[in-house]
């Protein structure tokens, strides 16, 4: 970014795409009534707002203002260039499966075939240096098929868990 310039978010809700630089931000008077809650005057406005769902990266939440509910999407600079990119597009591909970041040991199987998981749920316990390290699904899924079994050993790369 060009010195002197200010960041700029990209915020979509709906229809409605809209930019918000960091001076507007800052021009707002923003009160944290209770956690998830404000109070905000902006232009001679006044607001009451709820953060009523926000996902683990912050960048999408469900708020409501006055009564109204909201969907809110905001894109920050580098999620703006992966767009210019292209890689936007590969976030929408459906990932078919979850294969061992190390080689290890699986200490823990947690689903079954079938079963639904929901994003950020743990698919199994991987022992790798003597660390334990859960192995999460990063969106909502079937389970297709559980392709080790807790005590085997695995390599780097090698197919954990196939989903639908």
């Amino acid at each position: 970014m060009p010195k002197g310039e200010t960041p700029v978010f990209k915020v979509k809700t709906g229809a409605f795409e809209f930019d918000i630089d960091q001076a507007t931000a800052e021009a707002a008077d923003v009160v944290q009534l209770s956690p998830g809650t404000f109070h905000i005057v902006h232009k001679n406005r006044s607001v009451s707002a709820r953060v009523i769902e926000s996902d683990a990266t912050g960048k999408k939440q469900v708020v409501e203002v006055d009564g109204e509910v909201f969907t809110v999407e905001i894109k920050d600079e580098l999620d703006q260039l992966l767009d210019k990119m292209g890689f936007s597009a590969v976030a929408g591909k459906q990932l078919k499966e979850i294969k061992a970041p190390m080689p290890g040991l699986v200490l823990q199987v947690n689903v079954t075939e079938g079963q639904q998981v929901k994003q950020g749920e743990k698919l199994l316990i991987l022992v790798a240096m003597k660390m334990e390290n859960s192995i999460m699904i990063q969106a909502d899924a079937t389970i297709k098929r559980v392709a080790v079994t807790a005590g085997q050993a695995v390599e780097k790369g090698q197919v954990l868990v196939e989903l639908e």
